[in-house]
């Protein structure tokens, strides 16, 4: 079994909020297009979820435990209102969301900033 590395945790979130943040973008370049739906990325809990380790079973009463795909799959957004040219697109909660992949960013990037000065303070001693 391999140890979970909080760096490559790091950056697939990193991976994923910028995926995230393409497809809001698009949103929002799109808001005035006529039929146009808003789309989202699944939750990145759910990515983690999906590309878990296969664990080997090492006794004959283990269950198995399966590994699903890994990736970042687009899905159209779940908004119940929409214009009258059919566009799914509202600018309040595009801005929202793009509020929290920013806070998301930070707090990803401040995780990483103290384990690297814990690492090197500890190659230091």
């Amino acid at each position: 079994m391999q140890p979970v590395s909080l760096f490559d945790l790091a950056a697939q979130q990193a991976r994923w909020l910028s995926v995230r943040q393409s497809a809001v973008a698009g949103n929002i370049a799109n808001m005035n297009t006529p039929g146009y739906e808003a789309v989202d990325v699944v939750p990145f809990e759910r990515v983690l979820e999906s590309s878990k380790l296969q664990l080997s079973p090492t006794r004959v009463g283990h269950m198995p435990i399966g590994a699903a795909r890994e990736g970042f799959n687009i899905r159209a957004d779940e908004i119940e209102t929409t214009s009258p040219s059919g566009n799914s697109v509202t600018i309040e909660q595009e801005l929202a969301k793009s509020g929290e992949i920013r806070h998301a960013f930070e707090l990803n990037t401040a995780i990483v900033k103290a384990f690297h000065r814990m690492v090197m303070m500890t190659t230091r001693s």
